[in-house]
């Protein structure tokens, strides 16, 4: 299985934010969406980082409640890593895993076309594993 099909499935939506968003508004959008991070993206629509509850965790224990006053720019994470529709569930379990991230802008052709998250990503996976054992299932019960 493929991100392709993860996208599929779930969609294409990807909800961003401004580099001037402070975390107050950026937390509400969160909430809204029921997500864990938002692409901070500027006017023209290029991806400037990520930002995740961990970066706004991060940012109130460092430095308490006015944190929710901070930029997105101020606090996101600029080191972004893509992943692209053809990768498989478990090459971008592995990457997440190894790079210990848990949302995922999807890439192709230079284009933003998602967004997945671990949850999408384990999601997936534990279909695919269910689906082999039913097909496992059928095949016994009909050679039996």
């Amino acid at each position: 299985m493929t991100v392709a099909a993860i996208l599929d499935h779930k969609g294409h939506e990807i909800v961003s934010s401004r580099p001037d968003d402070t975390l107050e508004a950026i937390t509400r959008l969160l909430s809204q969406h029921r997500i864990g991070a938002v692409l901070v993206r500027d006017a023209a629509g290029s991806v400037l980082g990520i930002l995740s509850e961990r970066d706004i965790v991060r940012a109130i224990a460092a430095h308490g409640a006015s944190a929710l006053s901070l930029t997105a720019s101020a606090v996101m994470t600029r080191e972004i890593v893509y992943g692209c529709p053809s990768d498989t569930v478990d090459k971008v379990l592995s990457t997440m895993t190894e790079r210990r991230i848990r949302h995922l802008p999807v890439m192709h052709e230079g284009k933003l076309v998602g967004f997945v998250s671990i949850g999408d990503v384990v999601k997936r996976r534990i279909a695919d594993v269910e689906e082999e054992a039913d097909q496992l299932r059928q095949f016994v019960a009909g050679n039996a």
